[in-house]
């Protein structure tokens, strides 16, 4: 069964490579994508039963730091990824404050990004990593 993801992206460009990519990889299927953070807020409203949400820290309007804020009290089981451009010391001590799951560099962390995307999806699938 495939892992629901939201994704919250503004780069039409960067959207049209990340949804393929999360499916071919690691089973994700794209149920919802927002490109401010009402738009976030309204996906994770909509589609409940998410499972991960990766999400950019600059928006269109409001930000990546709002959409976690929003999301704070979400289910354990639903795993919040930072997925930017700008993953300085000061934003990952932000995101770690509102509970993300991870932070990652846009230009250099992308395998390791995919690579705890092939985590949440044989955990929430109960598959080991491994297999």
């Amino acid at each position: 069964m495939a892992i629901k993801a939201i994704l919250v992206e503004d780069s039409a460009r960067i959207r049209a490579n990340l949804i393929p990519t999360l499916r071919e990889i690691a089973g994700i299927e794209v149920v919802a994508v927002a490109e401010t953070q009402a738009e976030a807020a309204n996906a994770a409203q909509q589609h409940g039963d998410w499972q991960l949400i990766v999400v950019d820290m600059f928006l269109r309007e409001g930000s990546g730091l709002g959409v976690l804020r929003d999301l704070i009290k979400r289910r354990s089981d639903q795993v919040a990824l930072v997925l930017t451009n700008y993953p300085t010391s000061e934003i990952r001590r932000r995101c770690a404050e509102l509970n993300a799951d991870g932070v990652f560099d846009k230009s250099l962390e992308l395998e390791a990004f995919f690579d705890m995307c092939l985590v949440v999806s044989a955990g929430q699938s109960g598959a080991s990593p491994d297999a």
